[in-house]
């Protein structure tokens, strides 16, 4: 066993252990490819594969595809999903085909409008999804992924994961589908390949072999005058806490639990949603007509950078206050609503316009301040 700068370890603890790029919607850089995204804000280190591309995911989550091609991913050797549309933004529950299935059909809110965050959480109880997303925040470099930051797998834990795998007395692969007693037991396939990964780099205490017993009583006890003691000797006490700190460091799935896990999918949800209802806007924010003008007017959805194109029925419309103003119809086709006031002079409505962009399951919501004037 080798004690490497064990002097390292005397130091504090704190200090012992201290060892949204923008995605453009079509190619980049000299090929035309499209650049897509794992979650809002990135996995960085899987593997991936299209039917014409491969590479590994930047800090960005970042990884490129035709338009009609399905990605496989993998953490290093270690296969994590296949069979996934390439788009623009992944989440983890599309790595599902029946999630991937569930998604498209929406839950419909307390104003009568489709929302697709309501699918989403509910979705969020999924066995599998959860093992999944626990194991892979489990392989972020540190034990907290702080806000702004997305999944950080590093090359250092995908070569330790690999050695791991070829490792006759450790298992060659990770199941997601069992339950989850069986998934997160001591010693499941995840748990073993995790306590095989040290997350400090190579030259760190902590990643050596813990001391053993008999190396512990075999040492000399600690002076108890602090002049007596010889900076070469490892004592009892030093080599009882370095195996200590040896063994909490391992990481096990325990360290990213399902209520983790969750919110870590509820913010990445989040953020995807919010990235996508960016681009779109209404030209104004208010309107104002005269209550004598009852004639219908329309408001259009616009796309910043593009042409607005919806799925097709992606679109709906309310009035919050009908007595004041009334949505007549909607075109999903020409990205239209047309609405007309039908109160008096002093009234208002907001207009909540509800749709799906094209390829997306999700729904964003814009809405129209409509006042009524003299």
């Amino acid at each position: 066993m080798k004690f490497v700068h064990l002097s390292r370890l005397f130091l504090p603890l704190s200090a012992a252990l201290l060892f949204s790029g923008c995605l453009d919607s079509g190619g980049s850089g000299s090929d035309d490819t499209s650049a897509g995204r794992i979650h809002s804000l990135g996995v960085g280190g899987l593997s991936y594969q299209t039917a014409s591309q491969t590479g590994t995911t930047d800090e960005q989550g970042t990884f490129r595809y035709y338009p009609g091609e399905t990605l496989t991913l993998k953490v290093g050797n270690l296969p994590i999903a296949e069979g996934v549309p390439a788009q623009e933004f992944v989440s983890f529950l599309e790595f599902q085909p029946e999630l991937r299935e569930a998604l498209k059909t929406p839950k419909v809110d307390t104003e009568q409008l489709k929302d697709h965050a309501l699918t989403e959480e509910e979705l969020l109880s999924n066995i599998e999804l959860l093992n999944r997303t626990r194991f892979l925040l489990a392989l972020n470099w540190t034990e907290v992924i702080d806000d702004g930051e997305g999944i950080d797998i590093r090359t250092r834990v995908i070569e330790q994961l690999n050695a791991a795998l070829s490792d006759p007395g450790l298992p060659g692969a990770v199941d997601f589908t069992v339950p989850q007693d069986e998934f997160t037991a001591e010693q499941s396939p995840a748990n073993q390949l995790l306590a095989s990964i040290c997350f400090y780099e190579e030259e760190n205490p902590l990643c050596d072999e813990p001391p053993t017993q008999a190396e512990i009583d075999a040492a000399p006890a600690r002076p108890e005058n602090d002049e007596d003691i010889i900076p070469e000797i490892f004592y009892k006490e030093d080599l009882e806490s370095l195996r200590d700190r040896i063994t909490q460091s391992v990481r096990s799935l325990e360290d990213a639990d399902n209520e983790r896990a969750r919110e870590y999918l509820k913010r990445e949800l989040a953020g995807i949603s919010n990235a996508i209802s960016r681009k779109y806007f209404l030209a104004n924010h208010v309107a104002e007509h005269a209550a004598s003008d009852t004639g219908l007017k329309a408001i259009n959805i616009q796309k910043i950078g593009g042409d607005t194109e919806l799925s097709g029925n992606g679109l709906e419309a309310i009035s919050k206050r009908p007595q004041d103003v009334v949505v007549q119809t909607w075109s999903w086709q020409e990205a239209e609503v047309e609405y007309f006031v039908d109160g008096a002079a002093g009234g208002e409505s907001e207009i909540i316009i509800n749709f799906t962009p094209e390829d997306s399951y999700r729904w964003v919501r814009k809405s129209l301040r409509v006042r009524i004037t003299d």
